[in-house]
């Protein structure tokens, strides 16, 4: 397993388990669960994806069952940005703590932007948060160079992470050079764009030469980008299949035929233009 190391000196895995679109319930908190049980440490969850309760009950199990120690795990969860105040985002943290069962998150992001620069005020409680040390790192979601930039010039802490959807089809080339100028970790959503890239004949070319399937071959394209990823499955066997990728590596050629399929082609939302809906 390998583990990329944030701005402030703290480790993340470069491979977690995503629950965007997982439904709360005794399913997902059993699948939590099975992923810690095969080696995932990075658990991803939202405010807005409805499920912190579920996520907290696979942490609380596969501790209590002595799988792994709290400390062995890296939490993150995020505050929907909906023109909250300062005082309106350290209340969101607590919720969701009280949500997940924990005392602490390890990572705390704004999910978007918005369509004002509300998102500073947001930052700043998120600063609070971490001055306090009552979050482990903080950092952003869907954020793009011109969000980053305002950001960086009205603020005083440099974000850990900028997770922004990232897929072979949508390679952010400009988002990526800009975060890394700034020691900005970029984390991958929607790495296998919902599953819709793991029937395009590239990919599945490339991964039988690996003995690979296209969604292991995606998933270790990332992390030799220096990407964190977290792919998101509710079937066991394919939690078990996306965290497979540490016994082979990828040839830089076939890096490069990966990379050039990018059509910066957006599978959700664009940051440019999405208000939260209304």
């Amino acid at each position: 397993m390998k583990n990329f190391t944030l701005n402030n000196g703290i480790e993340i895995p470069a491979l977690g388990y995503g629950t965007f679109r997982s439904e709360e319930g005794q399913d997902l908190a059993a699948n939590v669960k099975h992923a810690i049980k095969s080696g995932y440490r990075s658990i991803d969850t939202a405010f807005i994806y409805q499920n912190e309760k579920s996520v907290g009950e696979g942490i609380a199990a596969a501790i209590a069952e002595g799988i792994v120690t709290r400390e062995e795990l890296f939490i993150t969860t995020k505050v929907w940005n909906d023109g909250l105040t300062y005082e309106e985002t350290l209340q969101a943290y607590e919720d969701s703590l009280k949500r997940l069962g924990l005392d602490y998150v390890d990572l705390y992001l704004i999910h978007w932007p918005g369509l004002d620069d509300n998102y500073i005020q947001v930052w700043k409680a998120l600063e609070t948060l971490y001055k306090e040390k009552r979050v482990r790192s903080i950092g952003v979601c869907n954020f793009n160079v011109s969000h980053l930039t305002n950001l960086l010039a009205n603020t005083e802490i440099v974000p850990a992470i900028n997770q922004i959807e990232l897929s072979p089809k949508l390679t952010q080339q400009e988002i990526r050079a800009y975060c890394k100028q700034h020691h900005i970790y970029v984390e991958a959503w929607s790495p296998l764009m919902n599953g819709e890239l793991l029937s395009n004949e590239t990919l599945n070319t490339l991964a039988a030469k690996y003995n690979k399937t296209a969604a292991q071959l995606i998933l270790r394209w990332d992390i030799q980008s220096d990407i964190v990823t977290i792919p998101k499955s509710m079937t066991p066997s394919r939690i078990e299949e996306n965290f497979d990728i540490y016994d082979f590596e990828l040839s830089d050629e076939d890096m490069a035929t990966i990379d050039a399929l990018n059509e910066n082609f957006h599978y959700g939302p664009d940051p440019i233009d999405f208000d939260f809906g209304r």
